[in-house]
């Protein structure tokens, strides 16, 4: 039987995907660097594990020796994504992970060619970062194939794991992205805003650096590229104020108190919580002579979909064949969030 991996499945999300894994009678071998967590919910579900950190690609590599497919769940994935997929290439092993991070998508596809010469598929961003957008982006590109700007939504009530906090954290000093002709750029906090109707009511919502900024270009070819979610006015008038004191953020010794906050605070949605809430996504094309196709749907709860739309990605990318760089929608196809909502 072909080996797989989640690393990282101490974390919010790991933990939820590992138990969720149990369920299904699947059988990973559970991974992270905190001996004591790891070993204890490894003899809690039965499965096999392993003990390592991210510090050196060469002794990753020798840990992934057996694996076929790496699911990596420890975020921020800027901390922990490189090494992890250069170990990957090296051990010939299919990377996947749960990231949202604009620069770990560029990365990956950066490393096509490597991925491909090695036969794996490189493919990050397989919950609900970025499955549901990257699918919906394919529709709405084949329902105006000469769409030359995209813009996706998304209205979730989710609240945070301490993993995606802390990403958050880290994008605040960051800024702001769209794509523009093609390119990624940086644009201050809160760059553009607009009214949109997720499915809920129309809302005022805000531009933010989603990972789709990366991978919608990707799947579609579209140059012009905007993410948006809701935001009260105050909300938007706050970060804006936060873009004179943006580099501040930046500092070590900030995001680190920061960090740290939210290990103390944060600890992600309840299973009420996640059985509850609901998440309502939003896309819009529109070409060159200004007509515009908009396409709306409801997914369950972003963590919820996060769990098992990376499981359904790690049984299709034990079976796959292809290898180097993919988003979610080209790996598999865009009626992928169908299947996982089945």
């Amino acid at each position: 039987m072909k080996k797989w991996m989640i690393y990282g499945a101490n974390g919010y999300s790991g933990d939820l995907i590992a138990k969720q894994a149990q369920l299904q009678n699947l059988q990973p071998v559970i991974a992270g660097r905190n001996s004591e967590t790891i070993k204890s919910l490894a003899e809690k579900l039965g499965f096999e594990y392993q003990v390592f950190d991210l510090a050196d690609t060469d002794a990753v590599a020798e840990q992934l020796q057996e694996i076929e497919v790496v699911l990596n769940c420890a975020g921020p994935f800027s901390m922990t994504a490189q090494v992890m997929i250069n170990a990957c290439i090296q051990s010939k092993t299919h990377y996947l992970d749960i990231t949202g991070e604009i620069e770990i998508f560029e990365l990956a596809k950066s490393l096509d060619q490597q991925a491909k010469d090695a036969g794996v598929v490189l493919c990050p961003g397989v919950g609900f970062d970025v499955i549901p957008t990257d699918c919906l982006a394919s529709q709405l590109k084949t329902l105006m194939p000469d769409a030359t700007h995209l813009a996706l939504g998304f209205d979730s009530k989710s609240g945070f794991s301490p993993g995606t906090a802390k990403t958050s954290v880290e994008g605040l000093a960051q800024g702001g992205k769209i794509r523009k002709d093609g390119q990624i750029i940086k644009v201050p906090l809160a760059y553009k805003t607009r009214k949109i109707d997720f499915g809920n009511g129309e809302k005022l919502a805000m531009s933010i650096p989603w990972g789709d900024v990366s991978t919608a270009h990707f799947t579609t070819d579209i140059p012009n590229i905007e993410v948006y979610i809701p935001a009260s006015p105050n909300l938007v008038k706050k970060l804006k104020k936060m873009n004179y004191i943006r580099p501040l953020l930046g500092l070590g010794f900030v995001q680190n108190f920061l960090k740290k906050r939210i290990d103390k605070t944060v600890k992600g949605p309840t299973d009420k919580q996640r059985a509850q809430l609901k998440t309502y996504l939003w896309g819009e094309v529109t070409n060159a002579k200004g007509e515009s196709k908009q396409l709306r749907l409801i997914t369950s709860n972003g963590y919820t979909l996060t769990v098992t739309g990376s499981l359904k990605m790690v049984e299709h990318t034990l079976k796959t064949d292809k290898s180097g760089y993919y988003t979610p929608s080209t790996l598999v196809n865009d009626k992928l969030l169908e299947e996982i909502e089945s």
